[in-house]
């Protein structure tokens, strides 16, 4: 860990990429902008209690016989569940749509990843949501992202999440240069390899990797190519990779090949 909060992890390919956590005032900012947008959402839920609370208040006076204890009782448990299942959903939909992102986090350009350099999924998303009024109420993730050096809060703790900058080395992650040899080895990966066989969290790490090099120490990036480019070998069981073609340009096929494949489907 340095000054700058920047760290490396190690992926399941033995790869390890550099990242920068996103800081406890990015984060802030983003749960505000998204309280801000979660708060519109409950204040038209609200809306929507008013001009349908009395259609069901009356279907359940008539189930009660009218009964007003039971009736008030029942309504009460009704709007706060729902109330609780969207204040939970907004964060949970969009970290698992957008793979770790949500409004918030997009637009101060921060993303939730798992700890081994993973998009986050479901199970992720809803652990770090459940936990959330936790952190929020007894202001228990403020502490711990302040004085923990991996910033994470109760929900990171039990997703096994980090929050950090959708950048590299304090600058801004550059888009993925496809040189002109890697497209025509894509093409060849296309018909003698098994492409299927690569996983959505295998192309996720080849793309972290391509984005992300420029920014590596260039032993670290050799290294780290090799080691990535012999594993995504084995995986889509090609027996010969053609001579002359570096683990980085065998990389940038592969992440060509893949998804012009997936498209196809």
């Amino acid at each position: 860990m340095s000054f700058l909060n920047q760290f490396n992890l190690k992926t399941p390919e033995n790869v390890e990429i550099w990242f920068t956590l996103a800081g406890i005032g990015n984060r802030a900012l983003a749960l505000l902008i998204d309280y801000t947008l979660l708060g519109l959402v409950q204040f038209f839920y609200l809306l929507t209690i008013v001009v349908l609370g009395e259609i069901l208040y009356n279907s359940l006076a008539e189930i009660f016989g009218g009964d007003e204890g039971k009736v008030f009782m029942w309504l009460f448990a009704i709007y706060s569940l729902i109330f609780f299942f969207i204040y939970l959903g907004y964060f949970i939909f969009f970290e698992t749509v957008w793979q770790g992102q949500t409004p918030g986090k997009r637009w101060l350009k921060i993303r939730v990843i798992r700890d081994d350099g993973r998009p986050v999924r479901l199970l992720q998303a809803t652990l770090r949501s459940l936990l959330r009024p936790v952190d929020d109420i007894f202001s228990l993730g403020l502490f711990l992202i302040i004085f923990s050096k991996s910033e994470k809060r109760l929900g990171d703790w039990a997703a096994g999440t980090i929050v950090i900058q959708d950048d590299s080395r304090g600058e801004k992650v550059k888009n993925i240069n496809i040189s002109p040899e890697a497209q025509e080895l894509a093409r060849l990966l296309q018909t003698q390899s098994q492409l299927e066989r690569l996983s959505p969290d295998n192309f996720g790490v080849i793309r972290e990797y391509l984005r992300r090099r420029e920014g590596m120490l260039p032993k670290a990036r050799i290294e780290s190519g090799k080691t990535l480019a012999h594993r995504i070998k084995d995986i889509i069981g090609l027996e010969n990779v053609p001579e002359g073609v570096t683990p980085s340009l065998f990389l940038e096929a592969v992440y060509l090949a893949y998804g012009q494949k997936s498209s196809d489907y």
